[in-house]
Protein backbone atom coordinates (compact mmCIF):
# COMPACT_ATOMS: atom_id res chain seq x y z
CA UNK A 1 0.00 0.00 0.00
CA UNK A 2 2.56 2.72 -0.90
CA UNK A 3 4.31 2.32 2.38
CA UNK A 4 1.08 3.44 4.41
CA UNK A 5 -0.49 1.44 7.13
CA UNK A 6 -3.06 -1.49 6.14
CA UNK A 7 -6.50 -0.03 6.62
CA UNK A 8 -8.90 -2.38 8.88
CA UNK A 9 -12.58 -2.93 7.12
CA UNK A 10 -15.83 -3.99 8.45
CA UNK A 11 -18.70 -4.40 5.64
CA UNK A 12 -22.23 -2.54 4.84
CA UNK A 13 -25.72 -3.82 5.50
CA UNK A 14 -25.18 -5.14 1.34
CA UNK A 15 -21.63 -7.26 2.20
CA UNK A 16 -19.48 -4.76 0.60
CA UNK A 17 -15.88 -3.79 2.40
CA UNK A 18 -15.73 -0.13 4.19
CA UNK A 19 -12.76 1.64 5.24
CA UNK A 20 -12.18 1.88 8.68
CA UNK A 21 -8.99 4.39 10.27
CA UNK A 22 -7.80 3.12 13.60
CA UNK A 23 -8.38 5.73 16.17
CA UNK A 24 -5.21 8.08 16.98
CA UNK A 25 -6.78 10.51 19.20
CA UNK A 26 -5.13 9.10 22.17
CA UNK A 27 -1.56 9.29 20.41
CA UNK A 28 -2.42 13.01 20.93
CA UNK A 29 -1.97 14.25 24.80
CA UNK A 30 -5.24 16.39 25.88
CA UNK A 31 -3.45 19.34 26.69
CA UNK A 32 -1.88 19.33 23.35
CA UNK A 33 -4.78 19.19 20.86
CA UNK A 34 -4.87 21.85 18.89
CA UNK A 35 -8.05 23.97 17.27
CA UNK A 36 -8.05 22.85 13.30
CA UNK A 37 -9.65 25.42 10.56
CA UNK A 38 -12.41 25.41 9.34
CA UNK A 39 -11.60 26.72 6.44
CA UNK A 40 -9.16 27.36 4.18
CA UNK A 41 -9.35 30.98 2.80
CA UNK A 42 -10.47 29.58 -1.21
CA UNK A 43 -14.19 29.83 -2.34
CA UNK A 44 -16.14 27.18 -2.56
CA UNK A 45 -16.59 26.96 -6.35
CA UNK A 46 -14.23 28.91 -9.38
CA UNK A 47 -17.40 29.89 -11.24
CA UNK A 48 -21.35 29.35 -10.42
CA UNK A 49 -21.94 26.69 -12.71
CA UNK A 50 -18.95 24.62 -10.63
CA UNK A 51 -20.38 25.98 -7.23
CA UNK A 52 -24.10 24.87 -8.61
CA UNK A 53 -22.55 21.17 -9.50
CA UNK A 54 -21.08 20.67 -5.95
CA UNK A 55 -24.14 22.11 -4.21
CA UNK A 56 -26.92 20.07 -6.07
CA UNK A 57 -24.55 16.55 -6.24
CA UNK A 58 -24.70 17.49 -1.79
CA UNK A 59 -28.11 17.79 -2.11
CA UNK A 60 -28.99 14.83 -4.21
CA UNK A 61 -26.94 12.68 -2.34
CA UNK A 62 -28.49 13.30 0.84
CA UNK A 63 -31.99 13.05 -0.32
CA UNK A 64 -31.09 9.88 -1.56
CA UNK A 65 -29.30 8.75 1.62
CA UNK A 66 -32.03 10.26 4.26
CA UNK A 67 -32.62 7.87 6.92
CA UNK A 68 -29.79 5.73 6.57
CA UNK A 69 -26.36 6.03 8.14
CA UNK A 70 -24.41 7.93 5.37
CA UNK A 71 -22.77 11.30 5.86
CA UNK A 72 -22.87 13.37 2.54
CA UNK A 73 -20.67 16.75 2.59
CA UNK A 74 -18.82 18.73 0.52
CA UNK A 75 -16.31 22.03 0.56
CA UNK A 76 -15.25 20.41 4.13
CA UNK A 77 -11.50 20.66 5.85
CA UNK A 78 -10.83 16.96 5.79
CA UNK A 79 -7.53 16.31 8.22
CA UNK A 80 -5.63 13.73 7.78
CA UNK A 81 -2.61 14.06 10.77
CA UNK A 82 -3.24 14.87 13.69
CA UNK A 83 -1.77 17.36 15.27
CA UNK A 84 -0.98 19.05 11.86
CA UNK A 85 -3.13 21.87 10.51
CA UNK A 86 -1.47 21.76 7.23
CA UNK A 87 -2.64 18.53 6.46
CA UNK A 88 -5.57 18.60 4.65
CA UNK A 89 -7.62 18.02 1.69
CA UNK A 90 -11.35 19.73 1.00
CA UNK A 91 -13.37 16.99 -1.27
CA UNK A 92 -15.95 19.41 -3.32
CA UNK A 93 -18.14 15.69 -2.49
CA UNK A 94 -17.77 13.11 -0.03
CA UNK A 95 -19.90 10.56 0.74
CA UNK A 96 -18.77 8.48 4.04
CA UNK A 97 -21.05 4.91 4.96
CA UNK A 98 -21.66 4.25 8.79
CA UNK A 99 -21.59 7.40 9.48
CA UNK A 100 -24.31 9.78 11.06
CA UNK A 101 -25.85 12.79 9.07
CA UNK A 102 -24.77 15.63 11.38
CA UNK A 103 -23.02 18.99 11.18
CA UNK A 104 -19.37 19.28 11.74
CA UNK A 105 -16.96 22.08 11.48
CA UNK A 106 -14.28 19.57 9.79
CA UNK A 107 -13.76 15.95 9.30
CA UNK A 108 -10.89 14.89 11.52
CA UNK A 109 -9.88 11.19 9.91
CA UNK A 110 -8.82 9.32 12.82
CA UNK A 111 -11.38 10.41 15.08
CA UNK A 112 -14.17 9.42 12.65
CA UNK A 113 -12.42 6.16 12.02
CA UNK A 114 -13.60 6.00 8.43
CA UNK A 115 -12.05 6.83 4.86
CA UNK A 116 -14.88 8.61 2.85
CA UNK A 117 -16.46 5.27 0.47
CA UNK A 118 -16.63 8.21 -2.53
CA UNK A 119 -14.99 11.74 -3.44
CA UNK A 120 -15.84 13.72 -6.46
CA UNK A 121 -14.13 16.59 -7.56
CA UNK A 122 -15.48 19.13 -9.77
CA UNK A 123 -12.33 20.24 -11.85
CA UNK A 124 -11.66 23.87 -12.49
CA UNK A 125 -8.61 25.65 -14.35
CA UNK A 126 -7.20 26.60 -10.79
CA UNK A 127 -7.97 22.79 -9.54
CA UNK A 128 -7.35 20.25 -12.40
CA UNK A 129 -3.29 19.32 -11.55
CA UNK A 130 -4.00 19.45 -7.73
CA UNK A 131 -6.84 17.40 -8.60
CA UNK A 132 -4.97 14.81 -10.92
CA UNK A 133 -1.80 14.85 -9.05
CA UNK A 134 -1.57 16.06 -5.52
CA UNK A 135 -5.08 14.75 -4.19
CA UNK A 136 -4.96 12.29 -6.08
CA UNK A 137 -2.12 10.34 -4.44
CA UNK A 138 -3.53 11.67 -0.94
CA UNK A 139 -6.80 9.66 -1.89
CA UNK A 140 -5.04 6.74 -2.73
CA UNK A 141 -2.40 6.45 -0.91
CA UNK A 142 -3.04 8.51 2.53
CA UNK A 143 -6.66 8.92 3.04
CA UNK A 144 -7.51 5.34 1.00
CA UNK A 145 -10.79 6.82 -0.43
CA UNK A 146 -12.48 3.77 -2.03
CA UNK A 147 -13.98 5.87 -5.20
CA UNK A 148 -12.50 8.83 -6.80
CA UNK A 149 -14.73 10.77 -9.30
CA UNK A 150 -13.59 13.59 -11.25
CA UNK A 151 -16.03 15.72 -12.99
CA UNK A 152 -15.00 18.81 -16.15
CA UNK A 153 -18.63 20.34 -16.72
CA UNK A 154 -16.72 22.62 -19.76
CA UNK A 155 -14.70 19.66 -21.02
CA UNK A 156 -11.64 22.07 -21.21
CA UNK A 157 -9.34 20.46 -18.61
CA UNK A 158 -9.70 16.71 -18.89
CA UNK A 159 -9.82 14.07 -21.89
CA UNK A 160 -12.45 12.69 -20.82
CA UNK A 161 -15.02 15.20 -18.82
CA UNK A 162 -16.28 12.23 -15.75
CA UNK A 163 -13.38 9.98 -15.24
CA UNK A 164 -13.71 7.47 -12.21
CA UNK A 165 -11.45 5.16 -10.47
CA UNK A 166 -11.68 3.05 -7.98
CA UNK A 167 -9.25 1.71 -4.88
CA UNK A 168 -7.94 -1.92 -5.48
CA UNK A 169 -4.69 -3.25 -4.35
CA UNK A 170 -3.37 0.24 -3.38
CA UNK A 171 -3.59 1.32 -6.71
CA UNK A 172 -6.76 3.40 -8.59
CA UNK A 173 -8.05 1.28 -10.90
CA UNK A 174 -10.11 3.27 -14.00
CA UNK A 175 -13.57 2.84 -13.71
CA UNK A 176 -14.52 2.17 -17.74
CA UNK A 177 -17.52 3.65 -19.03
CA UNK A 178 -20.43 1.67 -19.56
CA UNK A 179 -23.67 3.12 -21.95
CA UNK A 180 -21.94 6.72 -21.29
CA UNK A 181 -22.31 6.48 -17.21
CA UNK A 182 -19.56 5.21 -14.74
CA UNK A 183 -20.94 2.62 -12.05
CA UNK A 184 -20.09 3.45 -8.45
CA UNK A 185 -20.13 0.17 -6.75
CA UNK A 186 -19.94 2.60 -3.34
CA UNK A 187 -23.14 4.64 -4.21
CA UNK A 188 -25.31 2.09 -6.25
CA UNK A 189 -25.64 4.88 -8.65
CA UNK A 190 -24.32 5.38 -12.05
CA UNK A 191 -22.63 8.74 -12.91
CA UNK A 192 -22.99 10.49 -16.02
CA UNK A 193 -21.72 14.01 -17.76
CA UNK A 194 -25.35 14.75 -18.22
CA UNK A 195 -24.54 17.80 -20.69
CA UNK A 196 -22.41 19.78 -18.36
CA UNK A 197 -24.51 18.68 -15.31
CA UNK A 198 -23.58 15.74 -13.05
CA UNK A 199 -26.47 12.99 -13.13
CA UNK A 200 -26.65 10.18 -10.92
CA UNK A 201 -28.86 7.08 -12.48
CA UNK A 202 -30.76 4.74 -10.31
CA UNK A 203 -29.85 1.30 -12.15
CA UNK A 204 -32.63 -0.37 -10.34
CA UNK A 205 -35.25 1.77 -10.99
CA UNK A 206 -34.20 2.82 -14.36
CA UNK A 207 -34.74 6.50 -13.36
CA UNK A 208 -32.24 9.54 -12.71
CA UNK A 209 -32.14 10.72 -9.16
CA UNK A 210 -33.76 14.65 -8.74
CA UNK A 211 -31.98 17.40 -8.62
CA UNK A 212 -33.50 20.03 -5.62
CA UNK A 213 -34.85 22.09 -8.09
CA UNK A 214 -36.18 19.28 -9.83
CA UNK A 215 -37.54 17.50 -6.85
CA UNK A 216 -39.06 20.91 -6.15
CA UNK A 217 -40.56 21.51 -10.04
CA UNK A 218 -42.78 17.60 -9.34
CA UNK A 219 -43.61 18.80 -5.80
CA UNK A 220 -45.59 21.39 -7.49
CA UNK A 221 -46.47 19.50 -10.61
CA UNK A 222 -48.16 16.54 -8.33
CA UNK A 223 -49.87 19.46 -5.91
CA UNK A 224 -51.59 20.69 -8.86
CA UNK A 225 -53.03 17.64 -10.78
CA UNK A 226 -53.81 16.59 -7.03
CA UNK A 227 -55.68 20.16 -7.11
CA UNK A 228 -56.82 19.93 -10.38
CA UNK A 229 -58.14 16.26 -9.68
CA UNK A 230 -60.06 17.41 -6.75
CA UNK A 231 -61.56 20.26 -8.56
CA UNK A 232 -63.04 17.69 -11.10
CA UNK A 233 -64.67 15.53 -8.78
CA UNK A 234 -66.19 18.46 -6.68
CA UNK A 235 -67.99 19.61 -10.18
CA UNK A 236 -68.42 16.21 -10.98
CA UNK A 237 -70.64 16.14 -7.58
CA UNK A 238 -72.33 19.57 -8.47
CA UNK A 239 -73.64 18.14 -11.70
CA UNK A 240 -75.12 15.18 -9.99
CA UNK A 241 -76.62 16.97 -7.61
CA UNK A 242 -78.18 19.46 -9.90
CA UNK A 243 -79.91 16.40 -12.03
CA UNK A 244 -82.01 15.09 -8.71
Amino acid sequence: MRGAQAVPSERDSEGRRMATIPNQTTSIPLDCRIEYPTSDGRPMGETDLHRRIMVDAIATLMHYFAGQPVYVSGNLLLFYQPGDKRRHVSPDVMVVKGLEQRDRKHYLLWEEGRAPNVVIEVTSDSTREEDLKDKFAIYRDVVQVAEYFLFDPRGEYLSSTLQGYRLSGGEYMPIEPISGRRRSVELALELEDGCGALRFFHPVTGRYLLTPNEALEARAQAAEARADRLAREVESLRQQIRAQ
